[in-house]
């Protein structure tokens, strides 16, 4: 069998509303369309429409989503909100929005049906932390590059439906820097995080590109993209402070990238300690598994 094992499921997380903390869990159903309960919910600008993100409003990572009833494959289950305050909101109250718009200071709607093509909110001069935008993006420049992030169609997510993350990358990043900051997994909001210590040492997911992941006995993962960072991994959440150092790290050792995006073709129910296997490609551009 043409494959070779990775390690193993360390972390499941979920988010259910955009840009706010999530929730770890011990098992997750994963579909064609990401993980289930995933990015369900999102906030849209009263203003402008657009998809409110922590990108433009840090404060989004003081609130915190989870599910008070499982959502499945026939019911989408029930989401609260945590306001900073601790006070907790169902998003099927009636006055949830009116209330979040006063703890977030602007006004903003719950939605959970996205359009054809949402538009993610963006500060152009802050997206990138302290850094230019040509660092990470050098087909733009703050003048030429548009004040939103295009999501993936039909949904609230940013590139992909699934990211994963590995324990190697983190660590290696971490020791790259070689400064006191604090290169945490949480800044980086993956849906699994996989122990990966027995690939060497280095930015592991660039192996995995034009191959495939299977996650425990059934979920396989492919068509990786490398994740281009943004101001989100540096933001102060829970116990972490702000750090910019994060970011800038990333983009002097790594392009600004970390983890992958990744497409679900075959769905299933993955758990912690899930064996990860590298499915390797063929010539002819097919995986043996």
């Amino acid at each position: 069998m043409n494959e070779h094992l990775v390690g193993h499921v360390s972390e499941l997380w979920r988010y259910p509303v955009k840009s706010m903390l999530g929730e770890r869990r011990n098992q997750m159903q994963i579909t064609e369309n990401g993980t289930l309960g995933d990015r369900v919910w999102a906030l849209r600008e009263t203003e402008t429409g657009r998809i409110a993100s922590a990108k433009r409003f840090p404060q989004l990572l003081t609130f915190r989503a989870r599910y008070v009833e499982e959502p499945s494959l026939t019911s989408p289950g029930r989401v609260e909100i945590q306001l900073p305050n601790g006070r907790n909101i169902p998003t099927d109250d009636p006055d949830a929005s009116k209330i979040i718009s006063c703890s977030l200071g602007t006004n903003v709607h719950l939605a959970n049906q996205p359009l054809a093509a949402e538009k993610s909110a963006i500060d152009r001069a802050k997206v990138f932390g302290d850094l230019p935008v040509q660092t990470m993006k050098p087909d733009w420049s703050l003048e030429s590059m548009p004040d939103y992030f295009q999501l993936k169609t039909g949904t609230f997510f940013e590139m992909g439906a699934v990211y994963l993350l590995a324990s190697g990358s983190v660590d290696h990043l971490r020791m790259l820097q070689g400064v006191p900051t604090q290169v945490d997994r949480r800044r980086f909001r993956p849906n699994v995080y996989i122990d990966s210590k027995l690939e060497p040492d280095g930015f592991v997911e660039d192996s995995w590109l034009g191959g495939s992941l299977r996650l425990g006995g059934t979920v396989v993962v492919e068509q990786f993209r490398p994740t281009l960072w943004c101001v989100t991994s540096t933001l102060a959440q829970e116990d972490l402070p702000q750090d910019l150092n994060v970011l800038r790290a990333t983009a002097k050792h790594h392009r600004g990238c970390l983890g992958v995006y990744g497409s679900v073709t075959r769905s299933g129910s993955i758990s912690v300690e899930d064996t990860v296997h590298f499915l390797h490609t063929h010539s002819d551009g097919s995986t043996q598994s």
